[in-house]
Parts: structure tokens; sequence; C-alpha cells
């Protein structure tokens, strides 16, 4: 039997990763404890960063956007599934499905370019160290901030539109925890021919684009740093860029995990669990990178809870 097209449709499923209840449980309360890490983690470092004037510098700036993005792609991705495991319901409205996949794009999205802006206040800050005050204005951090923002909401809403553009088969279940395009996309009865191609393009552009950015940063940055005489000034100039390489080498290389899973893997279910390596856990990780291996965030956070305990 055919499967049948739906001009119309009320809700999807969001299958998750199992349906033994037992393992719903502890799904549900690995995923709390990971959400509210997440939450209070990068909500630590946005406060830190706003309320000691030390930080407030470009790089800190990006970093309190990055918090500030990790917690709303966390929040996007996650809370609709605990929900659904506490309420013993796998299905989500249509319109919130969209959402939800429009939100999850923006964030992802911004992320990708936030991380290059990152990668050229370093390269500024490395190879033109006289000229950084200049160039790194408050207003041109601002203004990258926003054009980045502004784009991600761009490139989410086309996609989003092309969804809205195509009709469902009887078979509404994601084989997901939220609704990702892709999987979305795979549930169309319609011609997908564009939507593919427009993914691609997507692909290349908010993630190519972004990583080509941080490869030429780096590039020019250890070519600067080569060119120090004293192993002391090499040692403190990669000090300052190693919490950065080691998030960007986190998001990229679990974005890098979720492709060869999708593309490889004939259960679904499978790539389920390796866009958690993408979407969840690296906005875990990220407050503790920056918090254990930045001299400036440790001695920082250790004075706003010195403060903060005198108060009490």
């Amino acid at each position: 039997m055919e499967p049948k097209n739906l001009t119309f449709v009320l809700q999807f499923l969001l299958l998750g990763f199992t349906d033994d209840p037992e393992l719903q449980s502890l799904i549900f309360s690995l995923f709390l404890f990971i959400y509210l890490v997440t939450i209070l983690g990068n909500l630590l470092i946005i406060l830190v960063i706003s309320f000691e004037s030390p930080l407030h510098t470009p790089m800190y700036f990006f970093l309190s956007n990055l918090s500030f993005n990790d917690i709303c792609c966390s929040t996007v991705t996650v809370i609709k599934m605990l929900v659904n495991i506490q309420a013993n319901d796998q299905s989500i409205t249509y319109t919130a499905c969209l959402t939800q996949l429009f939100f999850a794009l923006v964030f992802t999205y911004f992320e990708n370019f936030l991380l290059a802006a990152m990668a050229y206040d370093r390269y500024v800050a490395i190879c033109h160290p006289l000229r950084y005050n200049i160039i790194m204005k408050p207003n041109l951090c601002v203004l990258l901030s926003l054009i980045s923002l502004f784009i991600s909401v761009i490139g989410a809403l086309m996609h989003t539109l092309m969804v809205q553009r195509l009709s469902f088969c009887t078979n509404l279940e994601i084989p997901h925890f939220f609704c990702e395009l892709v999987q979305v996309i795979k549930l169309s009865c319609s011609d997908t021919l564009i939507d593919h191609i427009m993914l691609l393009v997507a692909i290349c552009i908010f993630g190519g684009v972004p990583l080509c950015g941080i490869i030429y940063s780096y590039y020019h940055i250890v070519s600067t740093v080569l060119r120090i005489a004293s192993l002391e000034g090499k040692c403190k100039a990669f000090s300052t860029c190693g919490t950065h390489l080691t998030v960007v080498s986190l998001f990229y290389g679990a974005g890098s995990m979720v492709c060869i899973s999708s593309t490889t893997s004939a259960l679904p279910r499978k790539s389920a669990v390796a866009s958690v390596m993408y979407s969840v856990f690296p906005q875990m990780i990220n407050p503790f990178i920056y918090s254990l291996r930045n001299k400036d965030m440790k001695v920082s956070i250790r004075n706003l809870l010195t403060s903060i305990i005198s108060l009490a």
C-alpha cells in the first residue's frame, strides 16, 4: 500500500532514543542533569563577564554571546524531549515542530559565526597587537554579532519556508529527539531535490565559510607566533588561543560525526545519538573549557563567588 499524501498535518511523533520505559527514566534523568549543568555553567560565564570589568573586552563579549546562544540551543532541543518523556507523550504539533526546527537552525548557524568572530579577534590580537583597540571597537563587535544573527535568521527562515511547502505521508514518526531538518525532509512525499540542494548550500555557507575563516585566522596566527624568538612568548600567544581551539574542535568534530552517522548508519535512531554530541554535549562542556583553561576566567569567577559569599 502506497503512503497517502496529507495536505494538512496536525502533529509529528518524536521517537527519541528508545521505547523502553526503564531506559526512558534514565534518559530523562541524564538529560535533565545535562540541561541544568548547561544552563548554570553558561549563566555563570555570562554573569562573570557582566560584573567583572577586566573581562569587558571583545573576546569575552563574543564568549558571553556564545554562552547565551548555548543556553538557547540547549533549551530549544532538550526541553520538549523532557516534557514528552515526563508526560509519556511523543507528539509535537506541526507548528511547534517547524518552530523548533527554525530556532535550532538559527542557534546552530549563529554558533558557527560566533566561533569565526572569536577566531578573528584572536587573529587581530596576535598578528596586529598595536592596532587591536583600533580595529576591535565595541561598535564593530556588536555589528559582527548582529549581522551574524541576521544571516542566521534568514538562512533558518528559508529552510523553514521550504519545509512548509512540503506534503507529508501517513508516516509522521521522526526517529529523533527534536525536529531536525534532515529527518523532517525524509518524511515528505514531495520532491525534496530543491530542499537537499539548499541544505548542501547552507552547509557550505553557514558551516564552510566560518570554518575557512577560522582556518585562515589560525594560519596567520601560527605564522606570527613561530616568528617570536622566545619560547615564553610563543607559549603565552598560544595559550590565548587554546580554549577557543578546543571549543572549535569539539563543535566541528561533533558536527562531522553527525554527518558521517546520518549517511552511513542504517538505523535512524543512531543519528539521534550522534546528534547529542553536536546539539547538547558541546553546550554543556564549553563553560568548563573556558573556566578551567582560562586564567582570567578562573580569577574572575573566584572574585565573583567571593563577593556573593561576603554579601550573604
